[in-house]
């Protein structure tokens, strides 16, 4: 049984965010709480939010223990690009991408 939490159109970067994601990848639930919590990174607060609601739709919808759950799985995704433009001088304009991520964690029950 696998339970798992999406948090999509998140305003950072995937890259930045599977920093954090590598950090909790196969570990336990309780470890991975305790490491976001403890991560310098503003990617750790949106992780550590979709964590507690990938381990509250296991408890929830699948009667799973939280005590032996486990992050089975921790993906990010590129969302859609906002495209914004800075002046620049000479009236040049200067794109600048502000990109978008869909973060998936998956946990499992331990056998």
């Amino acid at each position: 049984m696998e339970a798992k939490a999406i948090a999509r159109y998140v305003r950072m970067s995937p890259m930045k965010v599977n920093i954090v994601l590598d950090l909790i990848r196969g570990k336990s639930v309780n470890e991975a709480i305790v490491i976001l919590q403890y991560t310098p990174k503003d990617a750790a607060q949106v992780v550590l939010k979709v964590l507690k609601s990938a381990v509250a739709n296991a408890e929830h919808n699948l009667n799973l223990n939280a005590d032996n759950l486990y992050v089975s799985d921790a993906h990010t995704g590129q969302g859609p690009t906002l495209k914004r433009f800075r002046p620049h001088a000479q009236g040049r304009a200067f794109r600048i991408l502000k990109k978008t991520s869909h973060i998936t964690i998956s946990v499992k029950e331990r056998a």
